[in-house]
């Protein structure tokens, strides 16, 4: 028998594919329970609305994404030398925003926190990891007030990665982009 934990996992790992693949727009319980393997009847007792739904799939990408990038900043926190280490980490969060259906959910999750209030501090949550990343990064190679920098330079990163995902473009000219920037400033 499955234990309800590992039910709720799968039913929360399905949202997030169907996001991935179709928008919230997709996600409906016969659906979930398809894709889940699941029971319809199972859903509703898990999670009592749609909003309670979305809101446990953010908080569990949120919290697998949270994890990562805190293990990458631990990770740095000794230090980039240089600016090719730099180019490292950012070529690691790049590999780890590849573009699928499981990259693409989360978009869909954050517009959807600018439409609904009782997401947004899931979002918050997980930029934070996103900007303590930056800023150990950015602090390690030198960059004054990296605290105040790092959401400037997360936001750029997410809007090169949406554009790459929306047009289908390498990865690695989000690298080449921001190594050239990084060029420039540390002139």
């Amino acid at each position: 028998m499955t234990k309800p934990v590992e039910t709720r996992q799968r039913i929360v790992g399905a949202v997030l594919r169907i996001i991935g693949e179709d928008g919230v727009a997709g996600v409906t319980n016969r659906r979930i329970a398809q894709e889940a393997g699941v029971s319809l009847g199972s859903i509703t007792y898990h999670f009592a609305t749609q909003q309670d739904l979305l809101r446990e799939s953010m908080l569990h990408f949120v919290a697998d994404e949270t994890r990562r990038f805190a293990e990458l900043a631990r990770q740095n926190q000794a230090g980039c030398d240089d600016l090719e280490q730099v180019v490292e980490v950012v070529c690691q969060v790049g590999r780890a925003t590849r573009a699928d259906a499981d990259r693409i959910a989360p978009y869909e999750l954050y517009l959807n926190a600018g439409r609904d209030p009782e997401l947004r501090a899931a979002a918050a949550e997980c930029f934070a990891a996103y900007d303590k990343l930056a800023s150990t990064v950015l602090a390690s190679i030198g960059v004054e007030d990296a605290d105040q920098v790092a959401g400037a330079v997360v936001a750029m990163v997410m809007g090169l990665k949406l554009r790459a995902l929306s047009t289908g473009s390498d990865p690695e000219d989000l690298v080449d982009g921001l190594m050239a920037i990084a060029k420039a400033l540390t002139r």
